[in-house]
């Protein structure tokens, strides 16, 4: 196994399980922790859950499977540069999404609200429920009882309020520390990943174009340089080029940038890296490029009249499943029954967040469609 930093996190040295299980035969805890979460429903799940573009918009668009997948393929080629943990980031980086609900962000907005009066929803801390709790595949536990490290590095932020009834994996944010360096990479790779597909997927879905974009920095320098080395090149190739510079750019800067604040802070554990600032990082000058290009497409793609439009149905799909089964929980499935008996508007929540996009979209019609059953 390739020879890891002082300050990486080491999987001989973890802080352990909920549940203590006998070492792992022929791979470590963070690999064994990976595989958990590749073989679980929830994972599988992704591949049909969106990230703009609902699932039935087109096969082309990017997934929160497919997304996860980029994010752990940059995590791991920048902790290799920076003698991290590779195993762990991917972990962390395939795991992140879990507990997303349908429909993206709307969806969980929608969820929020609902859940309001009863303790909120967040994405985040629902994805840790997801492989605390949610998941059933083992005998001797509920979830699939991961690592402290890959917990702690799924659960990328939190309220003091969600913190205090977290016990360990919430004390960091009661504290004031960081999380380890593999976590903190793992949170900015997810930045890459999105930012530049949605660059894709909005040029794809002509919903954004070139010409548009040629006003953000970051695109406009990438796009000329292109250009100018192949002036003939058009269309897909003519983006794929620009796109893949851009992701190279911001993967460079963040290797070379860390890699400066670790040598000036020079820590010596992952207990260093906790109280020290964060080491993972942009450039100031990368940081703001990356601003803009997220303030242009929150303009011109996240708030296009297109999406508004799938948007509020996505809302309004997930707000009358909700209604529906607090109105009745006998319409919830019987595997969701036991715990509705304990925490109605939980269990519902955790019904819903687990659903696809097409899932809920059927389920909605079962419901609310006469001729469905």
């Amino acid at each position: 196994m390739r020879e890891l930093a002082a300050y990486a996190a080491d999987p001989a040295a973890s802080r352990g399980r909920c549940i203590a299980e006998a070492a792992p035969n022929g791979r470590t805890e963070f690999q064994r922790d990976r595989d958990r979460i590749i073989h679980s429903a929830a994972f599988r799940r992704l591949e049909y859950k969106t990230q703009v573009f609902v699932n039935h918009e087109g096969d082309l668009f990017r997934t929160r499977l497919t997304h996860s997948i980029e994010v752990a393929q940059i995590g791991r080629s920048v902790a290799r540069n920076l003698g991290l943990n590779e195993d762990l980031v991917e972990a962390i980086s395939l795991a992140h999404d879990l507990g997303h609900t349908p429909f993206g962000h709307a969806g969980q907005d929608a969820l929020n609200e609902c859940m309001k009066e009863h303790g909120g929803f967040e994405h985040n801390l629902q994805s840790l429920r997801v492989v605390d709790v949610l998941e059933q595949r083992y005998g001797a536990f509920d979830g699939l009882n991961l690592c402290f490290e890959t917990r702690e590095g799924i659960l990328k932020h939190c309220s003091i309020k969600n913190a205090e009834k977290l016990g360990e994996v919430g004390e960091r944010f009661l504290k004031n520390q960081r999380p380890s360096m593999e976590a903190q990479l793992a949170n900015l790779a997810d930045e890459i990943a999105y930012n530049n597909h949605d660059v894709d997927d909005g040029l794809r879905s002509e919903l954004i174009s070139v010409e548009q974009l040629a006003s953000v920095r970051i695109f406009a320098t990438h796009l000329g340089a292109v250009r100018g080395q192949y002036p003939n090149l058009v269309d897909r190739r003519l983006i794929h080029e620009t796109v893949r510079r851009m992701i190279n750019t911001l993967v460079s800067d963040l290797t070379e940038q860390s890699r400066a604040l670790i040598a000036e802070r020079h820590p010596g554990s992952v207990d260093q890296v906790r109280i020290a600032p964060p080491l993972i990082a942009f450039s100031a000058a990368i940081s703001e490029e990356q601003h803009e290009l997220k303030v242009f497409l929150r303009k011109h793609l996240y708030q296009h009249y297109r999406v508004a439009r799938m948007s509020n149905k996505a809302r309004r799909i997930v707000r009358d499943l909700f209604q529906a089964f607090m109105a009745d929980s006998r319409l919830l499935p019987p595997e969701f029954q036991s715990r509705a008996a304990a925490d109605l508007p939980r269990a519902i929540a955790d019904y819903v967040a687990g659903m696809t996009d097409r899932y809920a979209i059927r389920e909605h019609r079962r419901l609310f469609a006469v001729e469905e059953s």
